[in-house]
């Protein structure tokens, strides 16, 4: 039976979601294509419909995460307190792509390298835009350096075993970026 443009469409978009959601959860080696497929609810050899290989899936799961990820147009205090929550820290399937998966990237093909410096570049562009008021390059160092802050305090506090030392983390964090970007 012959699938529409449509279905097709959203097939792609279901497996990209689940792609998505599984490899910030667990990584990108610990998670098989075979997996995605079952969890996308459709069968492995369904897969080469819309991909090349893994490496094709983790890079266009990579540029569909990324752009998916955007504090929107609220205020940058609002994007800063949400992202170095617990909630955030605790849910790494559903949460930031770059926090979830950036250590990994150095691991993948430079197609995986390229959109994560794209995603990248978007979010600075993004967070420099949403800062106070400043000179061009003091807000571009300012988007750089709590981007950073941020990204790694989530990755900290989820690498520890010690709630209250995780918990430090993200306030504190979230405390300098605060007294940084006034």
């Amino acid at each position: 039976m012959k699938v529409s443009r449509e279905q097709m469409a959203e097939n792609r978009r279901r497996i990209l979601d689940v792609a998505s959601h599984l490899f910030k959860d667990r990584g990108f080696d610990a998670v098989s294509v075979a997996e995605v497929m079952k969890a996308a609810g459709m069968t492995h050899g369904g897969f080469y419909g819309h991909f090349t290989s893994k490496d094709d899936l983790v890079a266009q799961t990579l540029a569909h995460a990324l752009a998916a990820d955007s504090f929107g147009d609220g205020e940058f205090s609002g994007f800063v307190r949400s992202y170095l929550a617990p909630r955030h820290r605790d849910n790494p399937g559903n949460g930031c792509p770059t926090a979830g998966l950036a250590a990994a990237i150095r691991h993948q093909t430079p197609a995986a390298k390229a959109v994560m410096a794209k995603g990248l570049r978007t979010q600075i562009a993004r967070i420099q835009k949403a800062l106070p008021d400043q000179g061009s390059a003091d807000a571009r160092r300012a988007a750089i350096g709590s981007w950073a802050a941020m990204v790694g305090a989530v990755i900290l506090a989820r690498a520890v075993d010690d709630p209250e030392l995780s918990d430090e983390v993200l306030e504190q964090t979230r405390a300098w970026i605060d007294t940084q970007v006034e």
